[in-house]
């Protein structure tokens, strides 16, 4: 089994945790790493790298093609923007033997939109914060963001409301939300071919740089556990997704986003047990979601990410 992973820029973590998974699955299988950028830092941690093209100028017949020529039937996205190419494809590329980490369109759809991914509240019931595109609501505090994808690196927290307005013409599709005080958390969910829910690992975004997490803890509660299992499952998800979500002080959970990828801090959760890459390598090779066990670790675990040297 050979594996690619797409947009690999510098996700060194995330190709040690594919490249780990793999060699469990198949020791002479070989870890690919895809990228528009020839100069990125991912180049390094791959055994081959491919240096793409735009996936919009990438017809999917010389994706296919690419992959047959180096034995690749496992393909992992891992940027926001191309979860759409292969979301629309998956059904051709799984005809063709090559399996992807995506959920459905319909389900991309719904994540990648903020303001479409909000109305859930309202159709379903699910405790996702209220988003708007102007300041027709009241609040002490209100967030803008983008509407579109990872919306966290280009927000405004916390701002006035003439603040906020004034922040508007600042972003390309601007949507404003009510600021909500609390513990920002991810729940990081696996969801198998089957569209169940195999594990859920919960914890808290300690310290947040740039909308990614460089210190988060795992914790351990059942009902946030089962809250995202069936959100996901009922959303028709598939692979690795995470929810942004917001605790305050009474216990009351507000859904920020969804994000239908491996996280920049997922790989906590890996270690905490939820086996996502591995899972889903072996669900490729047609082993059933029921025969992969599903440990979770007995004790909490903390990550720090940090800058880290590689002499080669």
């Amino acid at each position: 089994m050979n594996v690619l992973v797409m947009s690999i820029s510098k996700k060194i973590p995330m190709l040690k945790a594919v490249k780990e998974a793999l060699l469990r699955v198949d020791s002479m299988g070989r870890l690919y790493g895809a990228d528009t950028n020839s100069k990125c830092l991912g180049k390094y941690f791959v055994d081959q790298f491919w240096h793409c093209p735009p996936l919009a100028a990438l017809p999917i017949y010389e994706f296919i093609q690419y992959c047959h020529n180096n034995g690749i039937s496992v393909v992992i996205p891992s940027r926001d923007g191309e979860l759409f190419y292969f979301a629309e494809n998956r059904s051709i590329l799984e005809e063709q033997g090559i399996h992807v980490m995506v959920s459905d369109l319909e389900a991309i759809i719904t994540s990648n939109d903020k303001l479409l991914f909000s109305k859930l509240r309202e159709m379903r019931g699910y405790p996702v914060i209220p988003s708007y595109t102007c300041t027709s609501f009241d609040s002490e505090y209100y967030v803008v963001k983008e509407r579109y994808g990872a919306g966290s690196l280009k927000a405004g927290i916390k701002l006035s409301r003439r603040q906020a307005e004034e922040y508007l013409p600042k972003l390309s599709f601007p949507i404003i939300q009510p600021y909500i005080d609390g513990t920002e958390c991810s729940a990081d969910v696996y969801i198998d071919k089957n569209y169940k829910a195999k594990g859920v690992i919960v914890r808290e975004r300690n310290y947040v740089e740039a909308g990614e997490s460089q210190i988060t803890t795992s914790f351990h509660d059942k009902s946030l556990e089962q809250l995202f299992g069936s959100i996901a499952e009922k959303l028709m998800m598939r692979g690795h997704v995470m929810f942004q979500f917001i605790r305050d002080e009474d216990g009351q959970v507000y859904i920020i986003e969804c994000n239908a990828r491996f996280g920049g801090a997922s790989t906590l959760s890996i270690a905490m047990g939820l086996d996502s890459f591995y899972w889903f390598m072996q669900e490729s090779r047609g082993v059933p979601s029921g025969k992969l066990p599903y440990y979770r670790a007995d004790i909490e675990k903390t990550m720090i990410r940090h800058a880290e040297d590689t002499i080669i």
